[in-house]
């Protein structure tokens, strides 16, 4: 596969990386930890080298998988996780913590270093200042390469990277969730920082196998929360998906993939980490990598897309209070 580099931090990955926590967390039933395996350990097969978790998938379990699954090859794959976002008092990045789990996450995954370390959600009661302090002396300390942000705004970003370089910034990002274009993005280019898009394929939707009647389980998926998942607001996006498989159709290839092209298409360090809990959605995902949308395709899709209003808004108030913009 293809590769890039995560702004000019150096940091090299493969240009798709994997979002390993549907496999765990999220979207429905965690699979099986055989099962587990089998799926990250075909993605790095089939030329996968960056492969995404937290500590708040599972919780906790999904770094135990990905450590096991990823053990025999971990020389040759980059891993990044995330903290913060999980403690006994909720959001946490107090320097004291980050120092406490960031040990408990190289014992799961199975690793004395971890390539990159994303906060998870912007702590408002510990400045960035202080967070990007600690992390720099765990580079210091060769536990972490690099360290990341997630779901942060564009303030915030200048001013943790004024403390170290930022390598990473993991926002959510997809044909139909623009916000990083205003303010986000911008600064990643001017600051040489590597934008990694969670929710690439829009949490499922743009793979075309989610209709208006689609039900989600509020036991085990956070979609059944999201207002952009109600069967009205599904409904009412459905030309979103019915573009994307226009373009697709002429094209010969599948909505995953224009979905992922389109992004692959907007800047090279820019990393997309759809998430695949099975073995057939890696092939699917990883022919975008060698995709190239012309520009009268990327014009189509945004002139198109300037015509629907997407309906609902990306996540529920809890976890929209979570995000900068």
């Amino acid at each position: 596969m293809k590769t890039r580099k995560l702004g000019t931090s150096g940091l090299e990955v493969s240009a798709l990386g994997m979002g390993c926590m549907n496999l765990s967390f999220g979207t429905g039933q965690a699979v099986d930890t055989k099962q587990g395996i089998e799926v990250i350990r075909k993605g790095f097969e089939k030329g996968i080298t960056f492969f995404d978790t937290a500590e708040a998938y599972g919780p906790l379990t999904n770094e135990l998988l990905v450590g096991e699954a990823l053990a025999p090859f971990r020389k040759d794959v980059v891993i990044a996780t995330k903290f913060g976002m999980i403690s006994e008092t909720g959001i946490n990045s107090r320097p004291a913590h980050i120092r406490k789990v960031v040990e408990e996450s190289l014992t799961r995954l199975r690793t004395d270093y971890i390539d990159l370390y994303y906060q998870h959600r912007v702590d408002p009661n510990v400045p960035i200042e202080d967070v990007a302090g600690t992390l720099t002396e765990l580079i210091q300390q060769g536990k972490i390469l690099h360290y990341g942000l997630s779901e942060a705004g564009a303030e915030t970003i200048r001013r943790a990277n004024a403390v170290h370089p930022v390598a990473a910034v993991q926002n959510q990002y997809s044909v139909w969730t623009r916000e990083p274009e205003e303010k986000v993005l911008p600064v990643c280019q001017e600051l040489g920082i590597g934008f990694v898009p969670w929710g690439p394929l829009g949490t499922g939707f743009l793979t075309g196998k989610i209709s208006a009647d689609t039900k989600f389980d509020a036991a085990t998926d956070l979609r059944a929360n999201f207002p952009r998942f109600t069967p009205e607001a599904m409904k009412a996006n459905m030309p979103v998906v019915q573009m994307l498989a226009s373009i697709a159709n002429k094209k010969g290839i599948t909505v995953v993939q224009v979905a992922l092209g389109w992004l692959l298409a907007q800047k090279d360090w820019i990393v997309p980490i759809p998430g695949m809990d099975k073995i057939e959605y890696i092939e699917d995902n990883i022919k975008a990598a060698d995709l190239e949308l012309t520009s009268e395709d990327l014009q189509e899709i945004d002139s198109e897309m300037s015509k629907i209003n997407v309906q609902g808004a990306r996540l529920d108030e809890g976890l929209l209070s979570l995000s900068e913009q």
